[in-house]
């Protein structure tokens, strides 16, 4: 059996087959006595010119040690799959099993890709813990105000009785002032009776001058 490298690319769209294909390659090989050394999923990337107006695909990379006949049916499964838009079958002098430069690119971009997702959601986090905070110092704020206008009405509505205290009790101290026409009373009866007098004795003159003249 020799060793063989293959790279083959699909479609996209097709990116959720790629590891039902992947298994069936394998399958083909290892029915047949061969062994897989190498498996690696490089995920979408970008082709260096269009295919078929496609500017992006899925890359997927096998090593395996097979007879030519398994690496012929492999091909012609290639060919009769319309998800595979190019591939690529090289023979290998021996067999290939560390982790290819692309293999730890994807990795480190994964990584990358992972750290940043870590930092957005701890600023999410940080954002959320930020407005959370926010929005309890104003509640706090107006749970403060409310009870300061609670406060305010009370004392306004304690003091409010005691500066209408004196107004109830101005009138009794009026109570005098209606009394004063009672002691002006015999004021005004004194003349009557100042003048009584003096009636009469007009009438005790006129009576006297009347028998002066008749004597």
């Amino acid at each position: 059996m020799r060793h063989y490298e293959i790279v083959f690319l699909v479609h996209p769209d097709q990116s959720e087959q790629v590891p039902a294909m992947v298994e069936k390659y394998q399958g083909m090989v290892t029915e047949s006595g061969g062994v897989v050394h190498r498996s690696e999923d490089w995920g979408r990337r970008q082709l260096a010119h269009p295919i078929n107006k496609i500017h992006k695909a899925h890359y997927a990379l096998l090593n395996i040690e097979c007879n030519f006949p398994v690496i012929e049916e492999i091909k012609s499964a290639f060919k009769f799959n319309d998800a595979v838009l190019r591939h690529l079958v090289i023979a290998r002098d021996d067999a290939v099993t560390e982790a290819s430069p692309m293999a730890v690119a994807v990795a480190e971009e994964k990584a990358k890709e992972k750290e940043a997702q870590q930092r957005r959601d701890a600023k999410a986090v940080a954002e959320a813990a930020m407005r959370t905070k926010a929005a309890e110092k104003n509640d706090t704020e107006e749970t403060g105000e409310e009870s300061a206008a609670e406060s305010s009405e009370d004392v306004a509505a304690e003091e409010a009785p005691a500066e209408e205290a004196p107004a109830k009790e101005a009138p009794a101290k009026e109570a005098p002032a209606e009394e004063a026409p009672v002691e002006e009373a015999p004021a005004k009866e004194a003349p009557a009776a100042a003048e009584a007098p003096a009636t009469e004795d007009s009438g005790e003159d006129a009576v006297d001058e009347a028998a002066a003249k008749s004597a």
